[in-house]
């Protein structure tokens, strides 16, 4: 069987010839407790088409009812985002068919979106770059198409399909950014960044989980090129639905790739959309996209124009919460952090972590150095993001009080941590099951200690004899002998004691 390469040239070398221009498509579910035209739940994972109803089914004389919930939080995010927000708009019927369409038409915006012309500011690599916002619109959301057979689970080489309306009518909110030049290199990274700086918003203002992992927050990523010195942008490609924060920036990188592999030998982009796949971090083709297609949008009837009122705007935009970037900031300056120090916790998806364990009563360098430090090593060992770690902030702040506190030392503390991962319950109850308190009883220690001076007698002739360097050999041999449970300096300073010597 013949196969068909995919042309790719080196990402350094692409950027030498080539200027990549990005375009991103977010969408975002919303947390309603209903649909936005009708009054079915939204729950995730309930059992396939159990939260339907003759409105979100499209049965004949069933009628839309928006959602005030839905539209509310729409505005929220626009005034999030610097958008100015629209005295009047309208829903428009957005014609076309897919089995998970019950309507065959989507309730969407055209032309008059809800919120436009705004923008949102991220730091990438030092830099500060400004992503322009189109629009941000309101919709519908699709039902969800499963493809069973084929090696690939989707619609070609399947047997059959099946369809779950239970999302379909679920609130969607699309964020529309304008083209994006000027990125260069780190084309890749502006885009993860703006993803998870939208994520983090959309957290902020409570009106979504964002689970890329359950479809809540997925987005469309568009990539052209153009030759180093030209003013003429490229064809774009649509990579659709990338749904983690990592393949964002492996779907631009890939796409960066492959085009620039593609013009370097005479072809030609098609305009066309494009699936990621994870396995190996490519793009494959999907659906051409050469010719506009005529969705034949025109206002929705059956539902009333949208006419906020600027009084309740100024209100919702008076009650928006700190926005994360001013609050990184805050807790930047409070906590003492460089720039890098800041960014390597943003990163880490660490900040919420360490803030809530300062909020447990540990000093915020201590909660920085626990969740950066001992517990990111062991969530990449399992593959397993911070959050997910089988641990608390208030347990940490715990273990950081009983290392304040003297009962435990960084080795013993790492101890109780692995074992509250383990499932061995508390830190204190770690601490009792496995016996890991600081030895603190002076006559326990000084039995320790002169055992260990009369096990190493060579060393201890050379702390007599004003060699206080040697004294570390003894205190070493202290913290085995009490499987590290001593209390390092004072074990230091008893040893000097009975050998007569002082620093």
């Amino acid at each position: 069987m013949t196969t068909t390469r995919t042309p790719r040239m080196d990402y350094d070398e692409a950027l030498d010839r080539f200027e990549p221009v990005l375009g991103l498509e977010t969408h975002v579910e919303l947390g309603t407790a209903s649909k936005m035209f009708c009054g079915c739940p939204t729950a995730f994972g309930a059992p396939p088409n159990t939260q339907v109803c003759p409105t979100c089914l499209a049965f004949p004389g069933s009628l839309p009812v928006a959602n005030a919930k839905a539209i509310e939080s729409t505005i929220r995010i626009g005034l999030a985002l610097n958008c100015s927000i629209a005295e009047w708009c309208r829903f428009a019927r957005k014609n076309y068919f897919y089995p998970d369409m019950p309507k065959n038409y989507q309730i969407s915006q055209y032309d008059e979106p809800l919120c436009y012309d705004g923008h949102l500011d991220i730091e990438v690599d030092g830099k500060t770059v400004r992503i322009e916002i189109e629009r941000v619109h309101l919709e519908e959301d699709t039902g969800k198409s499963t493809h069973m057979g084929g090696a690939t689970g989707r619609i070609h080489g399947a047997d059959y399909s099946i369809v779950d309306y239970n999302r379909a009518g679920i609130p969607l909110v699309e964020i529309v950014t304008k083209p994006i030049p000027g990125t260069d290199r780190l084309a890749p990274e502006v885009a993860r960044a703006y993803v998870t700086e939208l994520r983090e918003i959309m957290r902020s203002l409570g009106v979504s989980d964002v689970r890329m992992e359950e479809g809540s927050l997925r987005c469309d990523v568009n990539v052209s090129l153009m030759p180093r010195g030209s003013s003429e942008w490229g064809t774009r490609t649509e990579t659709k639905n990338v749904n983690s924060l990592r393949s964002v920036e492996r779907a631009v990188r890939s796409e960066i790739e492959r085009q620039a592999a593609i013009l370097a030998e005479g072809g030609r982009i098609v305009q066309e959309t494009r699936h990621f796949h994870e396995d190996t971090g490519t793009t494959t083709s999907g659906r051409s996209k050469e010719e506009a297609q005529d969705y034949r949008y025109f206002p929705e009837p059956d539902l009333l124009p949208i006419a906020p009122d600027p009084a309740w705007v100024a209100e919702l935009k008076a009650t928006l919460p700190e926005l994360p970037s001013v609050r990184r900031k805050r807790l930047q300056a409070e906590w003492g952090l460089s720039d890098k120090d800041m960014e390597a916790m943003h990163n880490a998806d660490a900040i919420d972590l360490v803030e809530a364990t300062v909020a447990a009563g540990a000093p915020a360098a201590d909660a920085r150095k626990w969740w950066m430090g001992e517990l990111a090593r062991r969530a990449n060992e399992s593959g397993t993001a911070l959050a997910g770690l089988p641990i608390t902030p208030a347990q940490i702040a715990r273990v950081t009080e009983l290392v304040a506190s003297g009962e435990l030392n960084d080795k013993l503390a790492r101890e109780v941590l692995e074992g509250v991962l383990a499932g061995e319950g508390s830190p204190d109850e770690v601490v009792e099951k496995r016996g890991l308190k600081i030895v603190n009883d002076e006559g326990e220690l000084s039995a320790i200690v002169d055992q260990v001076i009369a096990d190493n007698a060579d060393a201890a002739d050379k702390v007599r004899s004003g060699k206080i360097a040697a004294a570390g050999a003894l205190v070493g041999g202290v913290m085995r002998a009490s499987r590290g449970k001593a209390d390092a300096a004072r074990a230091r300073a008893m040893i000097l004691e009975k050998l007569g010597a002082s620093e």
